[in-house]
């Protein structure tokens, strides 16, 4: 007879506990399972949603970018500024520099001003220099260097010299530094004398005084910018094939800071900070903030750069409050500096030879003395510049507390960089979305293909993509040939006939997009403008992100000239192509109507300091553009 079976309630142990073990395993994948598929159609509602408001949350993002960045100059939105490194300590020091030091320095004006009434060379006026650093027993030589460029050849000669440190082992140093030209006028030619007289004066005093930690180095340069990065360039070793220097015979240390001193006047009332550097570096913020707070606790009111607070105006009507008035004036000031400050890192423009120490990781600003009636001279700066260097000398490090990324909107306020990079990301956001809509909607055969109670996608289409890179590649080959005309001598010796002359036929070029003939997507073909677009948008997306880190303000620019301008690129009857396409070249080509100035000194920052922005705006800003442009040109869908 079969055994009979045991009664379930009999099972073994070992049997029942597999049994327990195997359901809860299933309940768990099958709690998973429905995790996953809540997952995936939550994600779809998400995109469903995106997908038919898309219109409307584009508009948001441009929108909010574009007022984010009106209300960046608001005096309600920065902070105060504050010293983050503990060893620096500003203001802990007593001074020692007196009226004798400051009688030295008209001494070695009287001396500077005999060789300017006689005309001396560059040559003689570094001499000078030199003799006198070595009768106060500092270590002191020349450097001798020349220039090639498009602009003009140029040489000159630098004076430098090398106070030792009396306490270390000089493996660190300081710079003290004055340029022969003033950055007046940016190097209009307007004497530096006081602040040379200054440099010299400086390093008499001090050198009677056994403080330091580190390397002193004082530098004269030639010129105005060329003369500092020829120096620069000697000291760190790098090389420039357009340059030809000396080698420098004098070494010393690593260079934590510098500070440059511009004092183009009889006296002062007011000291400008500038601190902008090649291709939008800044410096560590505790460097400015030091020197402010050194000199108001010598009573020398500190602006940004030669901006003056703007004064609450009298003539406003009475009726508004005067606290409205006085946030009106407040963001008009402010508003001046930011756009000074952007006008510098966009155009990657140095606003004084301290600017050129940025790219070797030193901090360094100039301080420029307004030239006034009164009531300041030398023997106020004399003793912030002591008390200055009295502060960085105590640095342990290179500074690295504070910020390196900020918009310096008074003398003692400041936005941090999350207070104004959204405002460029948002934009930037905009246009992706854009580029992606366009991209689906260019391989579905209508745009109206998604809905809630269909999941079926539709034809798709395909999209022309080897040949729209084709076209994108041939408008940046098209720049890196604008860039080797606008680079050349013949170009500058004639650049008045010659921008014209290249302005149209840069301009002529694209317009041969209009002999394509009439293009007449099919159910498998997506439209070439389409595609076009798609693929710029989302370029020009990319594009201004990755600047946003790098150089806020040229990422700013670049959303306020391209957010909408190549949104709202589109193709249609040929008469309003052709107009749009005028609007777009303006847009791309115009500065070589319009900013020959301006597109001189980037070429000359270009050849000479290696700033990016020149070669960017021929092979990154004219392509984007003149894609647009072909967008209006390719026959319509």
């Amino acid at each position: 007879m079969p055994a009979e079976r045991e009664p379930p309630g009999d099972e073994p142990p070992v049997t029942l506990l597999k049994r327990i073990v195997l359901r809860i395993k299933q309940r768990l994948q099958k709690s998973r399972s429905d995790a996953s598929v809540t997952r995936i159609r939550r994600r779809k509602a998400v995109v469903l949603f995106l997908a038919r408001h898309l219109t409307w949350l584009r508009l948001t993002l441009f929108f909010v970018g574009y007022v984010w960045m009106l209300i960046i100059p608001s005096p309600k939105l920065g902070h105060r500024t504050y010293i983050d490194e503990n060893a620096l300590q500003p203001n802990q020091v007593n001074t020692y520099w007196n009226w004798n030091d400051v009688h030295n320095a008209d001494l070695y004006l009287d001396g500077l001003e005999q060789l300017r009434d006689n005309n001396a060379t560059s040559q003689q006026r570094a001499q000078f220099i030199v003799s006198e650093l070595r009768k106060l027993g500092i270590s002191s030589a020349l450097q001798n260097y020349a220039f090639g460029a498009s602009t003009g050849p140029m040489e000159g000669t630098n004076a430098y010299g090398i106070l030792a440190s009396p306490r270390a082992s000089g493996n660190e140093a300081m710079v003290i530094s004055a340029s022969w030209f003033s950055r007046t006028g940016e190097g209009d030619g307007t004497l530096n004398l006081r602040g040379v007289a200054t440099i010299l004066a400086l390093a008499e005093f001090l050198k009677r005084y056994s403080l330091w930690a580190k390397d002193i180095v004082v530098v004269v340069s030639d010129g105005y910018l060329e003369g500092m990065h020829a120096w620069l360039a000697a000291y760190h070793g790098s090389s420039q094939s357009n340059l030809n220097a000396d080698r420098l015979v004098l070494p010393s240390g690593v260079i934590w800071t510098a500070l440059n001193i511009d004092y183009p006047g009889h006296s002062f009332s007011h000291l400008g900070i500038f601190f902008e550097g090649l291709n939008g570096r800044l410096p560590n913020q505790d460097l400015l903030n030091s020197v402010q707070r050194i000199s108001h606790k010598e009573g020398v009111s500190v602006i940004v750069y030669d901006h003056f607070n703007q004064p609450v105006p009298n003539s406003s009507p009475s009726f508004i409050p005067k606290s409205i008035r006085e946030n009106v004036s407040a963001y008009m000031s402010q508003a001046k500096n930011i756009i000074r400050q952007f006008g510098y890192q966009a155009q990657g423009h140095p606003s004084g030879i301290h600017g050129l120490f940025h790219q070797f990781r030193i901090d360094a600003i100039t301080i420029f003395a307004m030239p006034a009636a009164g009531p300041h001279g030398f023997h106020a700066i004399g003793r912030i510049i002591e008390s200055t260097l009295r502060t960085t000398n105590n640095l342990l490090e290179r500074l690295h507390a504070s910020f390196f990324f900020y918009v310096l909107t008074g003398p003692d306020r400041f936005l941090k960089i999350g207070s104004y990079l959204p405002s460029a990301v948002l934009i930037s956001v905009a246009m992706m979305f854009g580029g992606l809509r366009v991209w689906t909607d260019a391989a579905c055969q209508t745009s109206d293909i998604i809905n809630e109670k269909s999941e079926k996608e539709g034809l798709r289409r395909r999209r022309p993509i080897l040949i729209v890179l084709g076209v994108m590649g041939a408008t940046h080959v098209v720049g890196a040939l604008l860039l080797s005309v606008v680079t050349s001598s013949q170009f500058i010796e004639y650049q008045e006939i010659a921008s014209p002359a290249i302005f149209i036929s840069f301009a002529l070029l694209p317009l041969l997009a209009l002999l394509v003939p009439p293009y007449h997507p099919t159910q498998n073909t997506s439209s070439l403008s389409a595609v076009l677009k798609a693929i710029n948008l989302c370029f020009a997306s990319a594009v201004v992100s990755i600047i946003t880190v790098l150089n806020f303000p040229l990422a700013a620019l670049l959303a306020i000239t391209l957010g909408i301008p190549l949104s709202v690129s589109s193709s249609g009857p040929v008469t309003i192509r052709l107009v749009k396409y005028v609007g777009y070249v303006l847009l791309g080509l115009g500065w070589l109507l319009f900013g020959q100035e301006n597109m001189l000194q980037a070429i000359w920052d270009w050849e000479v300091l290696f700033s990016w922005f020149a070669p960017f705006v021929c092979l990154m800003y004219v392509p984007l553009v003149l894609q647009a442009g072909l967008v209006c040109l390719l026959p319509p869908l």
